[in-house]
């Protein structure tokens, strides 16, 4: 069973307040970049692993979806989606992403964000993703890109000038990686982009499109936090389809 950190009370309590969590999509500074990957949705039956509060499913019905699955581990992100959703065309499920049966061709699109990289397994649940969807159905999912998950470590290097490198620690070796974000002790698991990707190959996606995300010049004047992630990239973004 994956690590159900989001049930802990201090973990839960830092994430909620969280920019994200407060204003949703809007406060997710890679959403346009991943949205931008994404097919029109009308008509589309919609999956999101990893689902959350539910802003992406409640987005994909508001944008003309048939419908959304919403699958997450915590029953804190549940209950928050299902308190905050009234459309009838919305369900959520809880399950572990470890060991979760899809049901063969019965969605459009798969979505995850920020999700997988808690996943021991990736490549049984590429396969799996690739089973659930119908012909021509887009996998597109955003995940701590793995240099920076490489690079948490809590002794950030200074510089003369006064800027911080990012050293990467082993990245070659894959496994979990321990950190304390929120709280103490939260496990990710590590992977190689080219171990992500050759996985979705082997479940048989072709890849459309991998962006390693950092924000625009834009955006950091709008929000200056975000100048360190120019150092290295903090999310790859990915699009496949079956």
């Amino acid at each position: 069973m994956a690590q159900n950190i989001y049930d802990t009370p201090e973990f839960f309590e830092g994430y909620s307040r969280l920019d994200r969590s407060v204003r949703g999509l809007d406060g997710g500074p890679e959403w346009p970049a991943l949205r931008a990957l994404l097919p029109d949705m009308r008509g589309r039956r919609l999956l999101d692993l990893g689902c959350g509060f539910g802003w992406i499913a409640r987005w994909a019905v508001e944008q003309g979806a048939a419908g959304a699955l919403g699958v997450d581990l915590s029953e804190n992100m549940l209950a928050r989606a299902r308190a905050e959703t009234a459309d009838g065309r919305i369900r959520y499920l809880k399950a572990d992403l470890e060991t979760i049966e899809l049901p063969q061709e019965s969605f459009d699109v798969v979505v995850s964000s920020l999700a997988l990289h808690y996943v021991r397994d990736f490549a049984r649940l590429a396969g799996q993703a690739f089973g659930s969807l119908a012909s021509g159905g887009h996998f597109v999912f955003s995940i701590e890109h793995p240099i920076y998950m490489a690079s948490m470590r809590p002794e950030w290097l200074t510089t003369a000038e006064g800027g911080r490198t990012w050293p990467v620690d082993h990245y070659a070796i894959e496994g979990p990686r321990v950190t304390d974000w929120l709280a103490k002790g939260v496990q990710k698991q590590h992977r190689t982009l080219s171990t992500t990707l050759n996985a979705l190959i082997d479940a048989g996606f072709s890849i459309r499109r991998l962006e390693e995300w950092s924000p625009t010049a834009h955006e950091v004047a709008a929000r200056p936090s975000l100048k360190d992630e120019l150092e290295r990239p903090m999310m790859a973004l990915v699009a496949a389809r079956k």
